[in-house]
């Protein structure tokens, strides 16, 4: 099997949003896409983070890991998926950084 096959990949991105810090809007879009995504049966390992670093002005993170290139492609294709992203990320996210590591001799 080739090493792409089976690459393992953890696919992050931060993000701001344009709703209010602490509004139940913001409360409800991270919440959602917890259980959004999560619900996709090839994402494992995903985690909501709050962005604190100085060094930059995003304000959040999701982070997700798959087993392998076929599964974060069946991800991106997933209907799920898709449609957060056009029912939710494209009209509630401000700005995003797309963040994706494999390891190095991954096969």
């Amino acid at each position: 099997m080739s090493g792409t096959a089976k690459q393992w990949i953890l696919h992050s991105v931060i993000f701001s949003l344009k709703h209010e810090k602490g509004s139940e809007a913001e409360r409800k879009f991270l919440a959602d896409g917890e259980r959004i995504l999560t619900s996709i049966p090839v994402v494992s390992n995903f985690r909501v983070y709050n962005q604190v670093s100085a060094k930059n002005d995003y304000d959040y993170g999701f982070a997700m890991e798959f087993a392998s290139r076929a599964d974060y492609e069946a991800y991106n294709e997933h209907p799920l998926h898709e449609q957060f992203v056009q029912e939710r990320w494209e009209s509630e996210v401000e700005k995003f950084l797309e963040i994706d590591y494999t390891k190095p001799n991954n096969d």
